[in-house]
């Protein structure tokens, strides 16, 4: 009788796991309709060297491209024990301790993005890199001249621009300057298990992340968090279905004064964003629990239950780069 019990076990839990692995296939080949992975380069790549990487790497913790050698773009954008290119503050300080008014977003995948910054008004990561070090609030620098002279002031840098851009003159240049940092940037790709299984893997997610990622589907959170970023591609009014309560700050409208672009805003990528809080363009989500339940709200107008949270949080979890997900609480 023992022996029966046993094989009667054995198959149901077979018999589970296949229904498992079945809706599995089932949820991979629906989430590839509308999400991907990412892929191994971003644009631009093809212009990268191994010198010019290693420059731009340097010159992003460069803190002296600042008025006071106080700040540089690891200060707003930390990438060390566990940072994921984010200061985790609503807004950030600048080199004289200003108050910036926006909320510092992750330069990890960022060079995916259709553009940067939350308004878009920079084209690409080369365009994006130009504009802190003369931001007055941010590094105050105060013209593209006086960057360019003062690193070819460091005896250091002469060299590796040299080998950088060898052919160049000058080779120091505040384009040049530019175009290494986005090199270095180009390099943060963070691959998650969720990639894994967009690719296959159907053992790669939990239960839970699954429930979560079919909710996330199921709700439409995938109109405009899609792609390999889910989001970072298109701009959205923030309060699509209900106002936001914040409307200090009016978005896209403050740079183009069209009355159709008030309160629009890019969407944010969700890689990694479990440990990118707090959230929106201000900074004042405290939490990703907040921040989910406030988007089915505002873009959905869906009150979500407490279950479709969690279910969804363990799902944006998963969305995390694989060396940093031991940070994740």
């Amino acid at each position: 009788m023992k022996h029966i019990a046993w094989i009667v076990i054995t198959l149901l839990l077979l018999a589970t796991t296949s229904v498992f692995a079945d809706g599995a296939d089932l949820l991979i080949r629906r989430a590839n309709r509308f999400l991907s992975t990412l892929p191994d380069a971003m644009p631009g790549s093809e212009n990268n060297t191994s010198e010019r990487i290693a420059l731009g790497k340097k010159l992003y913790f460069e803190k002296r491209l600042s008025i006071n050698d106080s700040q540089s773009c690891a200060t707003c954008h930390r990438l060390e024990d566990g940072f994921a290119g984010v200061d985790n503050l609503a807004t950030s300080p600048g080199a004289r301790g200003e108050q910036g008014t926006r909320n510092s977003p992750t330069v990890l995948n960022a060079g995916w993005q259709d553009s940067q910054f939350w308004d878009g008004r920079a084209e690409d990561l080369v365009e994006q890199a130009k504009g802190p070090i003369l931001n007055s609030i941010e590094m105050g620098m105060p013209d593209e001249k006086s960057v360019e002279m003062k690193i070819r002031g460091i005896a250091e840098y002469r060299d590796a621009f040299a080998l950088a851009f060898p052919g160049e003159e000058p080779a120091i240049s505040y384009q040049n300057i530019a175009e290494a940092i986005a090199a270095f940037e180009r390099t943060l790709i963070t691959p998650a298990r969720f990639d894994d299984f967009m690719n296959g893997d159907a053992g790669a997610l939990s239960e839970a992340e699954q429930r979560g990622l079919k909710t996330f589907l199921k709700i439409d959170c995938k109109s405009c968090h899609d792609g390999k970023l889910l989001g970072g591609e298109t701009y959205e009014p923030l309060g699509k279905e209900n106002p936001y309560e914040n409307q200090v700050d009016q978005g896209m409208y403050a740079l183009t004064k069209d009355e159709d672009d008030r309160m629009f805003f890019k969407v944010a990528p969700l890689r990694n964003v479990a440990l990118t809080a707090p959230y929106f363009h201000d900074g004042k989500i405290k939490t990703l629990d907040e921040a989910v339940r406030k988007m089915g709200k505002l873009q959905l107008d869906e009150e979500l239950t407490d279950q479709q949270v969690s279910d969804i949080m363990s799902f944006l979890k998963a969305l995390t780069d694989k060396n940093r997900e031991q940070y994740v609480k």
